[in-house]
């Protein structure tokens, strides 16, 4: 075990960030991201990860492009997803992602390519689908013509229909198609099933069937008026016909998509759509295959990961519940019984056949790492290519008691060095959503790093917190800013009491709604010496317009001009504003667009208020690249250190 590392040592730690299990259960791979040698970017790999807590995990892929999509055939080999050259060909180079076969053993090969490039694979009783980018029109001209755009220099796209954005990447001209084969022998003349689909497969969710037969995915549906539904269909891999499965004019049905092993039932999650009154919810949805009938299961759970246990009677999935995020088990007659009793947060569940289930643990004070749970609940952790890490303080947890009675939870990181006599200053950290938790690690808002550096870290869930059953949700619901202020301010305070937090250095931080909040609370308090606000809302009516997913919005806040909007907006508290604030934003951040930011950032100035706007012209949403990863967190640390701490403003290195 190491000691915590700094912010270059820490962007620079690798990550497992998927699992994949063998069909007989003798096999977990997983696929692991660490630094390229130029520093610059990240790449991936797959790792064996032994079965044997006494192992040693082993690489299988070395590429400067790296792989992902990790799929097992029914006979062990590994289907996977990368832009590595094809060495077996005149000219290897390759600029689009492709699929690749790696048998147990022996080396990759290429086994199937698309001139728009290959997004992801799915096999099951022989038979393998995976997704395209492919341009509408002539499939036999598709190559000339995506050259012949290329030549011309033209990137415009024409829309006909929303949505025209998705994350950070721009819907069309080429759609999402599913193709089909039956077995590895017949990828090369891999069959289109759902020629000109549209956008019905953005962001698709699909599994095969365990006979090889059909395909379950997710099919979006426009409706009037820039609104859509998410459906639940079952393609027939023989003649593409396609039957709907579950489908509703209030509710999306999603992903995770998995069949039971017998392949009598589908399990997805549905989603309701809230309205200005009505709060949203999600759901574990099973339907019968045979019936067409379908049900929710789980109670008042938010599904996060999804898997058939190997008898087909029952179901594992991983939810969100009081800041933590166990393993369920799930039967169909709708018993739940919770499986693991600890402090973990699950993902990546895969089930094996002799009743234990491999799962990714991580935890708000554990990076995500391999584990075997047994049935009996207990856990062991199976060795990992990443490093064990000392961490730079403790982890404790607390609440406080809202105006209305509910108990408001949340995690306090508190550094080794902080005592009555040496209070450490406090960071009121805002979780992103709204619809979220703090229960697991972060990568990308890493609590100990701060602590690493002095600060004690508060990670409260407010109201529209999961984990809390579905009336913490209706508290906070069309009433964003009032209700979740009231209750951040009370678990604040409830952590300003103990002797080991200053009461007086502190300072707020969040991103996406937590950025919201973040505006929220600086035209609302001015207890904060400091504010950091990342990707934020600033001005709702200009937000819910432009961002990707314009619908979502709309339904809770109403049309726009509305006095939701009017009410709710930070922008409208501008003249509140005195506390000094540290604006950052991406510009390829489609969710929360970069005229936030920019609206922001030019409000505080022409206010007057002391101000400085972090601008990542490459970045999204979040901020990936190692570089400018390093580059945020000394600028927020140079800005607190700076309003918090006293010291003296030093612009980053990074930052010329």
């Amino acid at each position: 075990m190491s000691q915590f590392p700094d912010i270059r040592e820490y962007v620079a730690l690798p990550r497992v960030v998927s699992l994949r299990l063998s069909p007989d259960g003798a096999r977990l791979v997983s696929v692991v991201q660490s630094l390229n040698p130029d520093g610059t970017s990240y790449g991936t790999a797959l790792w064996d990860i032994p079965l044997d807590p006494e192992g040693t995990p082993r690489r299988l892929t070395r590429s400067s492009k790296g792989e992902a999509g990790a799929e097992f055939t029914p006979d062990g080999s590994l289907l996977f997803v990368s832009r590595r050259a094809d060495e077996t060909v005149k000219d290897p180079g390759a600029e689009t992602p492709a699929l690749w076969l790696l048998p147990e053993r022996g080396e990759p090969a290429r086994v199937a390519a698309r001139p728009g490039g290959i997004g992801g694979v799915r096999a099951g009783g022989g038979a393998v689908v995976y997704t395209a980018q492919v341009l509408p029109g002539d499939a036999a001209t598709e190559e000339e013509r995506r050259t012949a755009r290329k030549e011309a220099g033209v990137s415009a796209i024409l829309h006909e229909s929303y949505p025209v954005r998705y994350w950070d990447q721009d819907l069309g001209p080429a759609e999402t198609r599913l193709f089909a084969a039956s077995g590895i022998e017949g990828l090369g003349d891999a069959r289109d099933l759902t020629p000109e689909p549209g956008r019905s497969l953005d962001n698709v969710a699909y599994e095969v069937t365990p006979d090889g037969a059909t395909v379950i995915t997710t099919w979006r549906t426009p409706q009037a008026n820039g609104e859509s539904r998410q459906e639940l269909v079952a393609i027939d891999l023989a003649d593409g016909a396609r039957r709907t499965l579950a489908a509703s004019p209030s509710h999306d049905f999603d992903g995770p998509v998995k069949v039971s092993p017998d392949g009598r039932y589908v399990a997805c999650t549905r989603e309701r759509h809230g309205d200005q009154e009505l709060s949203t919810t999600l759901e574990l949805w099973v339907v019968d295959l045979r019936t067409g009938e379908g049900r929710a299961l789980g109670g008042e759970l938010f599904p996060v990961a999804v898997a058939w246990a190997p008898s087909s009677r029952e179901i594992f999935i991983a939810a969100d519940h009081l800041g933590r995020r166990p393993v369920f088990r799930v039967t169909l007659d709708g018993a739940v019984t919770r499986l693991t009793p600890d402090d973990g947060a699950y993902l990546e569940l895969c089930p094996a056949p002799d009743g234990s289930v491999y799962a990714l643990r991580g935890a708000v004070d554990s990076p995500p790492r391999p584990v075997r749970i047994s049935a009996d609940g207990s856990v062991v952790t199976l060795p990992c290519p990443t490093p064990d890490l000392e961490l730079p303080g403790t982890l404790t947890e607390i609440s406080a008691t809202a105006e209305d009675g509910t108990e408001i939870r949340g995690w306090l990181v508190l550094p080794a060095e902080a005592t009555a006599e040496n209070p450490a200053p406090f960071l009121l950290w805002i979780h992103g959503g709204p619809v979220s938790s703090w229960n697991d690690w972060s990568w990308r808002w890493n609590p100990w790093l701060m602590a690493r550096h002095g600060y004690a870290v508060l990670l409260p869930d407010p109201c529209l917190s999961t984990g809390y059953g579905q009336a913490m949700i209706d508290r906070g619901w069309g009433d964003w800013g009032p209700v979740t202020h009231a209750d951040l301010m009370a678990i604040t305070d409830e952590a300003l009491k103990r002797p080991d937090v200053d009461d007086q250095r502190i300072a707020a931080m969040g991103g996406s709604f937590g950025g919201y909040m973040a505006n929220w609370v600086a035209g609302h308090t001015d207890r904060f010496r400091a504010v950091v606000t990342h990707a934020s809302l600033w001005n709702l009516d200009q937000f819910a317009g432009t961002t990707d997913a314009s619908m979502y919005w709309q339904r809770e806040f109403g049309a726009s001009g509305s006095a939701r909007y009017e009410r709710l907006s930070p922008h409208r508290s501008l003249e509140s504003i005195g506390t000094p604030m540290l604006v950052i934003h991406g510009d390829k951040d489609y969710r929360v667009p970069i005229g936030e930011g920019l609206r922001l950032w030019w409000d505080l100035q022409r206010s007057g208020v002391e101000s400085k706007f972090l601008y990542f012209p490459d970045e999204n949403h979040w901020v990936l690249k190692p570089g400018n990863a390093i580059a945020w967190y000394e600028t927020v640390l140079a800005f607190l250190g700076h309003h918090v701490l006293g010291e003296e403003w030093v612009r980053p290195d990074l930052l010329g």
